[in-house]
């Protein structure tokens, strides 16, 4: 399961783009989710992330993050209500509580909990997609000229827990062949066998920690200016991509001057739609952020498309 969490090369055509293409659509993301409140924006920006989540082939690692994402919506739905007392539409007349008052829930506050919810599902949608799409090593070459030391431990503490996930499982495999259950027996004596566990697993993380320090004094780290094994090269696909996302970014700016996006909770909920430049501001929006999937078919429907990027 938990291997799904992070990057796999399936060579896929999402997974070809040049890492800073990605990164910059992926920071767009992340900014037009801050920036808009309407719900149906936000919503549009859900439904896209599924398409290249799935594009992607990452349905059942987003699975994890969206089961975690909704358990986190209904707590902020929860919360919100009690703590929040702007909204005019009471719903429920609740008792008198000491140091929060008498409990009424307005229909304004679980709605801003959920569409807060629905903002926490985009960017935790966003870290999946980065995880499914970029591979780590490829930002330590992205950076290593100018913070070659830093990235190289952000990489590393970023594989920590899919390696010892990886090892977990591959440790307990082998002491099952040998003949160890692990649910038999008492709870003392599932205790004992999991500890044997989790000490081969400290030893082989200790043992991999040393491989790699002698693989970095191999490759002379530190001791001077550093070298770049392979080069990326930008091409049209990720000047097409790093130009949809910056034109999706100055769409979404220019809507925003004009109230497209922005959203009213209280004192009562303001109306989704409030006219025509709403709806063009939000398909210009998806259209440029839409560019990776229009590529990604092309790339696999069209010979002709497919040679150019």
């Amino acid at each position: 399961m938990f291997d799904k969490l992070y990057y796999q090369e399936k060579g896929l055509f999402l997974q070809s783009f040049h890492p800073a293409a990605v990164l910059a659509y992926l920071l767009v993301l992340l900014v037009l989710s801050l920036l808009y409140a309407n719900p149906l924006y936000l919503l549009a920006l859900f439904f896209l992330l599924a398409l290249l989540i799935k594009e992607v082939d990452g349905m059942e690692a987003w699975e994890g993050f969206l089961k975690a994402g909704v358990f986190l919506m209904l707590m902020i739905m929860l919360i919100n209500p009690l703590v929040i007392r702007a909204g005019s539409t009471i719903i429920w007349h609740g008792p008198q509580a000491p140091y929060l008052g008498k409990l009424d829930i307005s229909m304004e506050a679980l709605y801003y909990g959920a569409v807060s919810g629905i903002r926490l599902l985009v960017i935790m949608s966003i870290f999946c997609l980065y995880n499914l799409m970029i591979n780590p090593d490829n930002i330590l070459n992205l950076f290593s000229k100018v913070a070659g030391q830093s990235v190289l431990m952000i990489v590393l503490a970023t594989r920590m827990f899919p390696t010892m996930v990886r090892d977990l499982k591959r440790i307990k495999e082998v002491l099952q062949f040998r003949g160890v259950d692990f649910d038999e027996g008492s709870l003392w004596k599932k205790v004992k066998k999991y500890s044997y566990l989790y000490n081969v697993m400290l030893l082989s993380s200790m043992e991999d920690s040393m491989e790699i320090a002698e693989s970095m004094q191999a490759r002379a780290f530190g001791s001077g200016k550093r070298s770049v094994y392979s080069r990326y090269m930008l091409r049209s696909r990720d000047i097409l991509c790093a130009g949809g996302s910056f034109l999706a970014l100055f769409a979404a700016i220019w809507g925003l001057q004009y109230g497209c996006g922005q959203y009213t909770f209280y004192p009562e909920a303001d109306v989704l739609i409030k006219g025509m430049p709403t709806i063009i501001t939000l398909a210009a929006v998806l259209f440029y952020m839409s560019v990776p999937l229009i590529l990604s078919e092309g790339w696999k429907n069209c010979r002709c498309l497919k040679s150019k990027i």
